[in-house]
């Protein structure tokens, strides 16, 4: 395991729970995975304790399945709880980009733009996991910068099954620039404090998530519920 992670976390449990977090949502442990306490234990070079403490907290989560006598497996993606986080997400986000419209540090405003430049790179460098990151920053320096952080990271704890097809959709759609199109009118509404707009904007955004959703479940359906 990576000493800088178990250095931030505080705990081994806490180090294996947030990397193992970080797969599943990355996909990188696709849907359905049967996972081992041996192998994860041998893996991050930790006791079978902080491991099932991780799977304890990932179960708690939804994303995994902890079966008496058949072991541990990733959750399959649930359609009510993307729809759920879809729907906490989308309120919150109207709401804190109608308050970036009244008032936002130019220093955060630059972020947003420096964002933008980087999101450009991605597309052209085909990086899908990039351009996923530079999304949920995008987001998350617009909660920062009107002072809702606390906010930010409770959205994070009902993301993940919400992320999962997001990341899908990724995979499935190359096509990018309409993301960055939309990223980029809403930082234009938020600079021009035009905030009828910039809701807007954002309602279309969030409803791309849920849109998208009969064509993952068609194309992948070993992935869903």
């Amino acid at each position: 395991m990576d000493e800088r992670m178990l250095q931030k976390s505080g705990s081994a449990g806490s180090a294996v729970y947030q990397h193992l977090k970080q797969q599943i949502v990355s996909l990188d442990l696709p849907p359905g995975t049967t996972l081992s306490e041996k192998e994860m234990s041998l893996t991050f070079q930790v006791s079978r304790t902080p491991v099932r403490e991780s799977f304890v907290r990932l179960a708690q989560e939804g994303l995994v399945l902890v079966l008496p006598q058949r072991g541990t497996r990733v959750s399959l993606i649930d359609s009510d709880m993307v729809e759920e986080a879809r729907f906490m997400r989308e309120q919150l986000e109207k709401a804190v980009i109608r308050l970036a419209c009244e008032s936002f540090p130019a220093d955060r405003l630059a972020d947003l733009e420096s964002n933008l430049t980087e999101q450009q790179h991605s597309i052209q460098q085909r990086d899908g996991k990039r351009m996923f990151e530079l999304d949920e920053d995008f987001h998350r320096i617009l909660f920062e910068g009107c002072r809702k952080r606390g906010t930010w990271n409770t959205i994070q704890q009902m993301n993940a099954h919400l992320n999962r097809t997001r990341i899908l959709w990724l995979w499935t759609d190359p096509h990018w620039e309409h993301l960055y199109e939309q990223h980029r009118q809403m930082f234009l509404a938020v600079k021009q404090q035009q905030a009828d707009l910039a809701e807007q904007i954002m309602k279309e955004h969030m409803s791309l998530n849920i849109a998208n959703l009969p064509v993952l479940k068609e194309r992948y359906p070993e992935y869903f519920k």
